[in-house]
């Protein structure tokens, strides 16, 4: 039997690599697509629409929690004016992989990872800590990951051409969407 890991699914440019990978290593994928940090709700909405769409396709099931923009508002309102990769990013960061480790810890899977390592935007770093302090709150495993290397970047890219797939142009929070409208 394989092993079983919840993977916090942020976009599909970003699945393809991660699922791929760690059906590579054996694993069997939920996918759990926690993201209450994503505004307006219609980008929400589209983003879990070719999430579903990849999940018909590769055949793995997704979960998916209550929408609550407001509790992310709550938690970064003080954090407005950190830059992109700063503080706010952490808080949010955390949200999503303690949700994830929280749900695996609920369904009795081991293991849980995020989507979030396949992006260049990201730091790698800070994820990897995160999901490690995560893991250890909630007493599961958090798989350490850099799903853009190692072609993932490539991959994501080619699916997502061959699939027609959105591809945003923002990380999804008010915040980044304000920096991406003022450059």
């Amino acid at each position: 039997m394989r092993k079983a890991v919840l993977l916090h699914i942020c976009c599909v440019i970003d699945a393809i690599p991660a699922v791929y990978t760690l059906r590579e290593s054996g694993y069997m994928v939920w996918g759990y697509f926690h993201n209450s940090n994503i505004i307006p709700a219609e980008e929400y909405e589209r983003r879990l629409y070719d999430v579903h769409r990849l999940a018909f396709d590769w055949d793995f099931p997704v979960l998916i929690p209550l929408y609550d923009p407001v509790s992310f508002l709550r938690n970064t309102r003080s954090l407005w004016r950190e830059p992109e990769k700063g503080k706010r990013c952490e808080v949010c960061i955390y949200a999503n992989l303690s949700a994830t480790a929280s749900m695996a810890e609920l369904m009795g899977i081991p293991f849980f990872a995020t989507t979030l390592t396949a992006s260049r935007h990201k730091d790698l770093d800070i994820i990897n800590r995160l999901g490690r302090e995560a893991g250890s709150r909630y007493g599961v495993k958090y798989l350490e990951s850099a799903f853009r290397k190692k072609g993932g970047q490539v991959l994501a890219s080619r699916v997502a051409r061959e699939k027609g797939f959105y591809r945003q142009n923002y990380c999804g929070c008010v915040y980044s969407l304000r920096e991406r409208i003022m450059r």
